[in-house]
């Protein structure tokens, strides 16, 4: 399910995005005037009018940060001026306190990964009435005008499953490393491999015994994935559908006995992941150019502060590089399927070898 379509091309580095976002929050409280706080402008007219704010599930995140380098990217392109606040930890409330403060400071556009779909419902409403537009990326909440998904959801199940059915044709016990227990996307992720694991009779050996957190923090992670193997010492595979969790699965398989035979599919970032590839830790894995979904809601932004669209199904903006994009079902934005990444073609992708 390679996407010959992805677009690839050069892109400034945001070297120590995490650091650079801590600052951007602190400033954030400190600022005065009409300019978005803690973030840097081109001074240009356009400015002035379109600001908007990324809140990612946590900072210091690798996937995170390749997001947020399409979106700083892309503001500057636009003449926007853009900023980036938000929490170390990716609990369901963390987020709250930095809607509140960019609602005060009356940012136009308000970006953000929700680490639960209700929890910030209240302080984005709050946003809106103030005039805010508000978008979810990557994880959705139950109050905002436009989704910004990568793929169909159901397609990241699909991918998984495939390719964990490729190593496991004869099955065996299997388990999922999450992020979050809150977290939308990955829920949504996991209820349809669910669905399909029921569903579909390819898969009727696969035994799906548990579902495990690790919060998408590295140390958690690779504790999770540990205590899977000692809890269900038969099992055959594990689904990551997390870059933290995949990553740090990986580093424990490929220093254990289980290397080589336990299977381990997932979403993860080519950087993170070259290495487990090549030495046979892990045969594939899957994700997308994290990148286009910042740039993504970078242009959302601006045709609904300009009130092009209002996030409506069949709604549809200029998105740069990226093409017209088209609002479907829901108020949902696809960018694009995933793409599978193999020992075949791993060399061929180096969007995250910057950061």
């Amino acid at each position: 399910m390679q996407n010959s379509n992805t677009r690839r091309r050069p892109r400034t580095a945001v070297l120590g995005l995490g650091a650079t976002a801590v600052s951007l929050a602190l400033a954030l409280t400190a600022c005065s005037g009409s300019s978005t706080p803690g973030s840097s402008s081109s001074g240009s007219a356009a400015s002035k009018d379109f600001s908007i704010a990324f809140i990612p599930k946590q900072l210091n995140n690798p996937y995170t940060d390749v997001e947020l380098s399409g979106g700083t990217s892309a503001a500057k392109a636009v003449g926007a001026t853009s900023s980036i606040v938000g929490p170390n930890d990716a609990s369901a409330s963390s987020q709250v306190s930095y809607i509140n403060t960019l609602t005060q400071k009356r940012v136009k556009v308000i970006a953000i990964a929700a680490n639960d779909p209700n929890a910030v419902c209240s302080s984005l409403n709050q946003a809106k009435a103030a005039g805010a537009k508000i978008i979810t990326f990557d994880s959705d909440a139950n109050c905002r005008s436009i989704f910004i998904n990568q793929v169909e959801s159901k397609d990241v199940a699909l991918v998984e499953l495939k390719q964990l059915h490729e190593q496991l044709p004869d099955g065996g016990q299997i388990a999922i490393l999450s992020a979050t227990a809150n977290a939308t996307n990955q829920n949504t992720w996991i209820q349809f491999m669910k669905d399909e694991l029921k569903s579909n009779a390819d898969y009727k050996n696969l035994d799906l015994v548990t579902t495990v957190y690790g919060d998408d923090d590295d140390t958690k992670s690779f504790q999770a994935a540990q205590g899977l193997l000692k809890s269900y010492p038969n099992l055959k595979g594990i689904i990551s559908p997390t870059t933290v969790g995949i990553a740090a699965t990986a580093r424990y398989l490929s220093k254990s006995q289980y290397k080589g035979k336990v299977a381990l599919v997932g979403l993860g970032l080519p950087k993170q992941m070259r290495a487990y590839i090549k030495d046979g830790t892990v045969k594939g894995f899957a994700l997308w150019d994290p990148s286009q979904i910042g740039e993504a809601a970078v242009y959302a932004g601006k045709a609904l502060v300009a009130g092009t669209i209002t996030g409506k199904e069949g709604d549809s903006f200029d998105a740069g590089d990226l093409g017209t994009l088209k609002v479907g079902a829901k108020g949902t934005v696809i960018v694009g399927p995933p793409i599978e990444f193999t020992a075949d073609n791993i060399d061929k992708y180096h969007f995250d070898d910057n950061l």
